[in-house]
């Protein structure tokens, strides 16, 4: 008799708090006749309020303006209906594949106008009678930047609400070990028209952190500038001008300085202009005594840094006598 009565309120409370049976879908008609059929009403009805999704939520999501696109891969699921759930990408129409309901064309759509038209297929064809649909972005092929050049994973990133240059450019794992300090944007709409922009700082006016970056765009970071060190230094080779900005000092240090036979006077920069190759003088000798000021360097160019024959004849003429007298000594050592 107990049994029987706590059975009967427990009934009456689930017609209390459910709607009628009308309006369900052909899944919450089978949860309510489980919920009926079971000895533990009150946990059941727990458990399917907590996995009841939430509308109110569906509305504020982030992505909710986001319009879909060719490309973008879909996570449509059914609530009460998983075996209706899959992914699936928009196609160059516009269309994507569900099971039992075929084609349904969701390009252009926001996430809301979407779900409603999905929901719409499923009633039209007598599959479900008031569905509720979710459907999420997998891949954001259609609302990402093009992330290409000096950086460690280049490739396509979304851009979803208020993106920077730095913010995607974080998001491709940021800049790669040869990255210079300069970037080219070229904006999906006006691509005939791109912008190169500093990393380091202001570039007319803009601060890079909040330069806004929208789909479509393309990013592409430029490798350092390079500039090339040649002659009597301790380590000729090409150093990257990471900061953009680099001296005749700053290089010659860089390499280990010059060596002993090196003509410091004779210091020249090779470099390649509209009319040629050009040589300009540099005064190594009076710039490391202070008595000239350092000279910037620029992009591609060759320092070069030449031997003194006197100083050269005179290293050799010592080298000769410490040998010979390394010879006498073994000599002597030896009789």
């Amino acid at each position: 008799m107990e049994s029987s009565t706590c059975k009967r309120a427990a009934l009456i409370r689930i017609f209390v708090l459910l709607p009628t049976l009308a309006g369900f879908s052909f899944a919450q008609q089978t949860v309510f006749q489980a919920v009926s059929a079971s000895p533990n009403l009150s946990a059941h009805l727990n458990s399917t309020a907590a996995a009841a999704p939430n509308s109110q939520a569906s509305s504020t999501h982030p992505d909710a303006a986001i319009r879909l696109g060719p490309g973008d891969l879909l996570d449509v699921s059914i609530y009460g209906v998983p075996d209706l759930s899959t992914k699936t990408r928009i196609g160059n129409n516009g269309d994507v594949y569900l099971p039992l309901v075929n084609y349904v064309h969701v390009g252009s759509l926001t996430l809301d106008a979407a779900q409603a038209a999905i929901e719409k297929q499923y009633v039209a064809g007598g599959f479900l009678v008031d569905p509720h649909v979710s459907v999420f972005i997998d891949e954001y092929a259609s609302q990402g930047a093009n992330v290409l050049g000096a950086v460690n994973r280049p490739g396509v990133y979304p851009v979803l609400g208020k993106q920077g240059l730095l913010d995607v450019i974080a998001a491709a794992g940021g800049l790669a070990d040869k990255a210079g300090m300069t970037a080219t944007i070229s904006h999906k709409d006006q691509s005939n028209q791109p912008v190169t922009v500093s990393l380091r700082g202001n570039t007319e006016g803009t601060d890079n952190s909040t330069t806004q970056i929208l789909p479509g765009d393309t990013i592409f970071v430029h490798k350092a500038d390079v500039v090339y060190i040649v002659g009597d230094v301790n380590r000729p080779s090409g150093l990257m001008m990471d900061s953009g900005d680099l001296t005749v000092l700053q290089a010659i240090a860089l390499v280990g300085g010059t060596t002993r036979t090196a003509k410091l006077n004779g210091v020249k920069i090779i470099r390649k202009g509209s009319n040629g190759m050009t040589e300009t003088s540099v005064p190594l000798k009076k710039i490391l005594q202070a008595k000239a000021p350092d000279v910037p360097m620029q992009a591609n160019d060759i320092l070069f840094v030449p031997s003194s024959a006197a100083k050269t004849a005179a290293t050799k003429s010592m080298d000769v006598i410490v040998q010979t007298a390394s010879a006498l000594t073994l000599v002597a050592a030896h009789p």
